[in-house]
C-alpha cells in the first residue's frame, strides 16, 4: 500500500480550554471555554522544530515528547506513515496545570493539525475516529469531547470505545474562572479520591446530573442547584484549599461555583447579570478571565 501524501501548505489550527466535571458530571461532562491555544504546522524536508510561546514556554518539551508533536504521531500512524520533518509554532494561552484542559487542548491540536496536513485525512477519520484517537491518549474522553466539538458535551465509554453527545448550552451563559498562581497535578487530585463512596452521594450526584443538563440548555437559573457536588470536590479540598474556599465563598452568595475539573481553578457559571455581583468580592491573588462558550472546537483557521 502506498504511503499516504503530504499537504505541502501550512495549516492553523485553533483549539480551545475546556472545563470538566462542571459539579455532578465527574468525568463525563465537558464545556468548551472561549480561551485559545494556536498551532501552526508545515510538513518539511526533515528532522523535527518545536517553537513554543506564552503559557508553557520554559517547560514544554521541543523534542518528540511534545504532546502535540505525540499526538500528530499517533494520527499520521493511523493515516498509514510519517512525513519527512514537521515544523511546529504554538501560541499557548491555555494556562497549564490548572484544571481547564492544557493537555486536552495539545492533543486535539496535534490530532486536528495531522488530519488536515495528509491528503484525505478528513475523509478517512470521523469525528468517532477523532474522539477514539485522543481519549487514548489523554486517558478519558471528557475534556477531549469538548475540545474537539465545542459547546457542551457528555462524554461516556462503553465496550466500542469512547463516544460523546454534544448539546447547546444557554445563549445567556458566561462562564467566569479564577486562576490561581500555582497549579496542581490531575494525579496528585486523582490520588485524593476515595475508592467507593456512600449510596446517598451517589444518588444525589446523579440527580444533580440530570438537572445539570436541564439548567445549562434551557434554565440557568436552576444552575446553583444542579452545581451541588458530592464525589469528588471535597475529597481533593486538601490539595488546594484556597480554591475549596472560594467555592464555597461564592456557593454562599448563591453563586454556581465549582472545581474546574481536577483542580485547582475555580469556575463560576453565571448569566451576564450576575457577573458584577461576583467580581467585587475576589481579591487580587487570582487571574480572573470572563470567558464565552465556545461553540465550535478544535478548528481548522485560513492563513492570513
Amino acid at each position: 500500500m502506498p504511503g499516504p501524501v503530504f499537504r505541502a501548505a501550512p495549516v492553523r489550527v485553533r483549539v480551545p480550554a475546556t472545563s470538566a466535571n462542571l459539579g455532578p458530571g465527574f468525568d463525563a461532562f465537558g464545556l468548551a471555554l472561549g480561551l485559545y491555544d494556536d498551532v501552526m504546522v508545515r510538513v518539511a524536508d526533515s528532522g523535527l522544530t518545536v517553537d513554543v510561546a506564552g503559557e508553557g514556554a520554559d517547560t514544554v518539551s521541543r523534542g518528540e515528547d511534545n504532546l502535540v508533536v505525540r499526538a500528530m504521531r499517533a494520527t499520521f500512524d493511523a493515516l498509514g506513515g510519517q512525513p519527512r520533518g514537521l515544523e511546529l509554532v504554538c501560541a499557548n494561552r491555555i494556562p497549564h496545570g490548572r484544571g481547564l484542559g492544557s493537555s486536552a487542548a495539545a492533543i486535539c491540536a496535534g490530532i486536528m493539525a495531522a488530519v488536515a496536513l495528509t491528503a484525505g485525512g478528513q475523509q478517512r477519520l470521523g469525528p468517532e475516529e477523532l474522539l477514539r484517537l485522543a481519549t487514548e491518549l489523554e486517558g478519558h474522553p471528557d475534556n477531549v469531547a469538548a475540545c474537539l466539538r465545542g459547546g457542551f458535551t457528555l462524554a461516556w465509554t462503553d465496550d466500542t470505545g469512547p463516544h460523546a453527545v454534544r448539546l447547546e448550552p444557554h445563549a445567556e451563559l458566561r462562564p467566569v474562572v479564577f486562576v490561581p498562581d500555582k497549579p496542581v497535578s490531575t494525579e496528585e487530585a486523582r490520588r485524593l479520591l476515595p475508592k467507593t463512596v456512600p449510596h446517598a452521594d451517589a444518588a444525589a450526584n446523579a440527580g444533580r446530573a440530570a438537572l445539570f443538563v436541564e439548567a445549562v440548555t434551557r434554565r440557568p437559573e436552576l444552575l446553583y442547584a444542579a452545581t451541588e457536588d458530592r464525589l469528588h470536590q471535597r475529597y481533593r479540598a486538601p490539595a488546594m484549599p484556597e480554591s475549596a474556599d472560594l467555592v464555597d465563598l461564592l456557593r454562599g452568595k448563591g453563586v454556581p461555583a465549582v472545581i474546574s475539573g481536577a483542580g485547582p481553578t475555580v469556575l463560576a457559571l453565571v448569566t451576564n447579570r450576575m457577573i458584577h455581583d461576583i467580581l467585587d468580592v475576589i481579591d487580587q491573588s487570582w487571574a480572573v478571565h470572563q470567558l464565552t462558550v465556545d461553540a465550535e472546537g478544535a478548528s481548522i483557521l485560513a492563513l492570513t
